[in-house]
């Protein structure tokens, strides 16, 4: 196998990350893992801490305060490649992405992909718990985005991903300033226009059982108001493009 870091976020996480990062490690022995504190008043860092001297594999990232998902993953990503990784994963701690799935997400990068994506809402696919309305708003905001934007992925705002570092270091991360579901259309974006292979792996994705969580409003609107100036944007660009030259 590649060698692989699985970049973990947390933010007041402690029920949730042991039994999260035991199935991931069961899952997928042989990959390391980088839990990125936010400085959790509920003392997940140090809770992180404590099982990084039990376990070679685990190492933890201490940020001094909350800055947003997207901000976590940017600076997971250079650490896993000033580290040589050849494939960076980004996994929730709170229970909803299945690490038993991260098997077939690396096959699909070692078939070729440059990024796999753990995808709700394909053949296959499935939310565990979740309410009509949560299905419904996140199928039409992928449906959204995939029309707008034109980019074929049906689970643009997914956050359990597999990328292949050579398609990271393609990326400028230091561009990229979403901060939650945005964060994760604008890698996606940045994948496509980067040539990249993108493949998505089915998943059932499951509500968090423990903890509470970081969704909210303005997290929508963000997703919203990104994915509708980007498209708008990327419509316009092309249309430029199309105009013959006098």
């Amino acid at each position: 196998m590649p060698r692989t870091m699985v970049l973990v976020p947390t933010y007041d996480e402690r029920e949730s990350l042991p039994v999260t990062l035991g199935r991931l490690l069961a899952a997928v022995p042989d990959a390391d893992v980088l839990v990125i504190d936010d400085g959790s008043p509920d003392g997940t860092g140090a809770l992180a801490d404590a099982m990084a001297e039990g376990d070679p594999r685990i190492s933890v990232l201490h940020r001094a305060e909350k800055r947003g998902l997207g901000a976590a993953y940017v600076a997971g990503f250079h650490e896993a490649l000033a580290r040589g990784y050849d494939v960076v994963v980004e996994m929730d701690a709170d229970g909803s992405h299945p690490p038993e799935r991260l098997p077939a997400m690396l096959a699909s990068v070692a078939a070729g992909a440059d990024l796999a994506i753990g995808s709700r809402w394909i053949p296959g696919g499935s939310v565990v718990d979740w309410p009509m309305h949560r299905q419904a708003l996140s199928r039409g905001a992928n449906a959204y985005a995939r029309l707008l934007l034109g980019i074929d992925v049906h689970d643009m705002t997914a956050g359990f991903r597999a990328y292949r570092a050579s398609l990271v270091r393609a990326i400028d991360l230091e561009a990229i300033d979403s901060r939650g579901y945005a964060f994760q259309i604008e890698m996606t974006i940045a994948a496509a226009d980067a040539g990249a292979r993108i493949d998505e792996v089915p998943i059932a994705f499951a509500e968090r059982a423990a903890g509470v969580s970081k969704m909210s409003s303005a997290i929508v609107v963000e997703a919203l108001v990104k994915v509708t100036g980007w498209g708008v944007g990327r419509r316009a660009g092309a249309l430029r493009r199309r105009q013959p030259v006098r």
